[in-house]
């Protein structure tokens, strides 16, 4: 008796042995080349993404909350809260509380915390930054997009993520000084 192969099963062979290997090995190449990069990151410059990423927001930002600052970047509280607690070990921010409200911490850049975030590295590769930027907008847009579209596929998209992932020559000075009393937050 011959085993006949079910003509289901045959289109999902198919379909993996076409596409399905090629999508999971660039997926692969991609989250190794991430944390080879991060980890040239922190050996190098003694800081990991996460962190290098709430110091770019508070660069960006100004002086922030907690709370704001972990929805800027886009990770839980706790997770924030331990990154905050290594950048302030490093001297690298300072938490000031509210006169008014002692529950409200105040965060902000020291020197030394500026001097770290505008001499690391970019994020993002500066070989992926620089070929993405010299793409037709289309083609970024179709990129951008394609990732997108994955992150759903896998049903990722309540995983916690950076919307900070930008390069260092992509983050302006704060529109004012800030003093540590009235933070202003640009969404």
């Amino acid at each position: 008796m011959t085993i006949q192969p079910n003509p289901k099963n045959q289109g999902a062979s198919d379909f993996f042995e076409k596409y399905g290997i090629r999508v999971l090995k660039s997926l692969r190449r991609i989250i190794r080349s991430v944390d080879i990069h991060s980890k040239k990151l922190n050996h190098e410059y003694n800081i990991t993404a996460p962190q290098m990423i709430c110091l770019y927001s508070l660069q960006k930002h100004g002086v922030m909350t907690q709370s704001d600052l972990a929805k800027d970047v886009d990770l839980g509280m706790s997770t924030v809260n331990g990154i905050i607690d290594r950048l302030e070990a490093k001297s690298w921010i300072r938490r000031e509380r509210d006169a008014k409200d002692r529950r409200k911490v105040f965060l902000e850049l020291t020197e030394s915390g500026v001097m770290q975030a505008n001499e690391a590295p970019a994020l993002l590769q500066d070989q992926l930054s620089n070929a993405l930027q010299a793409l037709p907008e289309l083609e970024q847009a179709a990129i951008a997009l394609s990732l997108e579209r994955i992150v759903e596929l896998m049903g990722a998209g309540h995983l916690e993520a950076s919307s900070n992932l930008i390069p260092t020559d992509k983050i302006t000075e704060p529109a004012s000084s800030q003093t540590g009393k009235n933070p202003t937050v640009i969404p």
